[in-house]
């Protein structure tokens, strides 16, 4: 079916013939898929029978009871994890922690309490990969105080910030970070000030009545056999959790900025939680933020998000920010290839249903300032154009020979900041000569000079007296 008119009757059969693909050929029972464009839901479609309740109560195995819709529970495995960024990037946004917090100002007595708040996000504290005990997705987890006792000083395999090394037990010390500092349990927390906001109420610890039933397949045989939904204790905040394609729509709109999720989580904390500081070795177009994956496409777009898996489902929510479009998979198999098809149905939407984008207007009021920064500027003899944009963002651009480039954005004190690239962090200073003209750029250090090697302008180290010249 179709949740909007806006994209072409075309491109809905290729969504659901990718999705039918995906259903049939990864031997799904059930698979159900939605995109979205601009924070709307756009696409739904569904295959197969979810396979009744999660209870046992009705419905049977594989294609049996009705076709998942947009508003079927399925477990959403690792996507949990996002959420959970997103609740402890909350707590940073209020001043209540910091990323470089030692995880031990917050939460005591663990064996790796150097490690801070910022490399369990990004999976860069050098934990082990599974929580400690039975496997853990498929035995009732413990609580708390429990969990704390089983960790050990061996559960460290590698130096703080060395290698990214995906770690569940991290993302479970971040949920008893959030409850800690919330004076509540980390869902509630959640539930409160994340999924309610956004409408997202078919987001759930438990399975509610009519979820789909989660399944294994045979890898030899066209046969399924029932899947464990435990409560994960303690690991809750890892993978514990429920959810919907319409849901996950709602937080589909979150990550990609859009106005109905606005106030949840500040724009700068949005766009750091998909700055890759952690590369996945195994993977060459695969990073990691602060609870999502980055991926760079075959064709150059970038794509950012998490999968999921629990026993008996997978899941992917994945968003295109230059496109404004989010997909979302969810499948009730332990095994299949929610990541694969959530992909290609964004690369039929780039190329099908191409982004228009907004109208470019001019700046609302001349900010005088600023525009004395703008135009050519020289590090040597490198070349940079600085261009201000309607948005208020100074965008450097390289002439010739280029220098590095990038944006840079006002901090709540008036400094310009570069937001990417190798300027990103740094100040850009405007210096000034005696009548209070701008006669230079200090970027981190860096002297850029409206003549290359001005020999009026503060240039490290000074120039030639006898300026340019020929070499013979």
């Amino acid at each position: 079916m179709t949740g909007d008119e806006s994209i072409a009757p075309s491109t809905a059969r290729r969504l659901l013939a990718a999705l039918a693909r995906s259903q049939r050929e990864g031997r799904l029972p059930s698979a159900v898929a939605g995109v979205t464009r601009g924070g709307r839901l756009v696409w739904t479609g569904g295959r197969g029978g979810a396979g009744g309740s999660t209870g046992g109560t009705s419905g049977g195995p594989g294609g049996a009871g009705p076709e998942p819709g947009p508003d079927t529970q399925y477990r959403i495995g690792s996507i949990t994890k996002t959420m959970t960024a997103v609740a402890v990037l909350r707590l940073r946004d209020e001043g209540l922690l910091r990323l470089d917090d030692p995880v031990e100002n917050h939460v005591r007595g663990l064996p790796f309490g150097d490690r801070s708040i910022g490399q369990l996000l990004a999976h860069e504290s050098g934990l082990r990969a599974e929580l400690p005990g039975d496997w853990w997705e498929r035995v009732p987890g413990v609580g708390w105080a429990e969990f704390a006792q089983r960790l050990r000083a061996d559960d460290v395999l590698y130096p703080a910030g060395r290698r990214f090394h995906y770690s569940n037990v991290g993302y479970a010390v971040l949920g008893e970070v959030v409850a800690r500092l919330r004076g509540r349990a980390w869902f509630d927390a959640l539930r409160d000030e994340v999924l309610v906001p956004l409408g997202m109420r078919r987001t759930t610890y438990f399975a509610e009545p009519g979820a789909a039933r989660g399944w294994a397949v045979h890898p030899w045989a066209d046969l399924v056999l029932p899947e464990p939904t435990e409560d994960s204790g303690a690991g809750a905040a890892a993978g514990q959790l429920w959810s919907t394609v319409a849901d996950l729509g709602r937080f589909a709109g979150l990550l990609l900025g859009s106005a109905s999720a606005g106030g949840i989580l500040s724009p700068s904390s949005r766009e750091e939680m998909a700055e890759v500081t952690g590369v996945d070795s195994g993977r060459s177009r695969r990073g990691y933020g602060l609870g999502v994956f980055s991926y760079e496409m075959p064709d150059g777009a970038v794509v950012i998000g998490h999968g999921g898996s629990m026993p008996g489902f997978v899941a992917g929510l994945f968003v295109e920010p230059a496109q404004d479009t989010g997909v979302v998979v969810l499948a009730n198999a332990t095994n299949g290839g929610s990541n694969d098809v959530a992909f290609e149905m964004l690369r039929i939407m780039r190329e099908h249903e191409p982004f228009v984008g907004p109208a470019w207007k001019p700046l609302e009021k001349v900010d005088d300032e600023a525009l004395a920064l703008t135009g050519t500027w020289y590090w040597g003899p490198s070349g940079l154009g600085l261009r201000l944009t309607a948005d208020g963002e100074l965008v450097a651009t390289g002439l010739g020979n280029p220098v590095r480039t990038g944006r840079f954005r006002r901090d709540a004190d008036g400094e310009w900041i570069g937001r990417e690239g190798y300027y990103a962090g740094e100040k850009l200073r405007a210096v000034r000569d005696a009548q209070g003209t701008v006669s230079s750029l200090d970027i981190g250090t860096f002297v850029f000079t409206r003549r290359p090697y001005d020999p009026s302008g503060p240039v490290p180290g000074g120039v030639d007296p006898e300026g340019w010249r020929p070499l013979y």
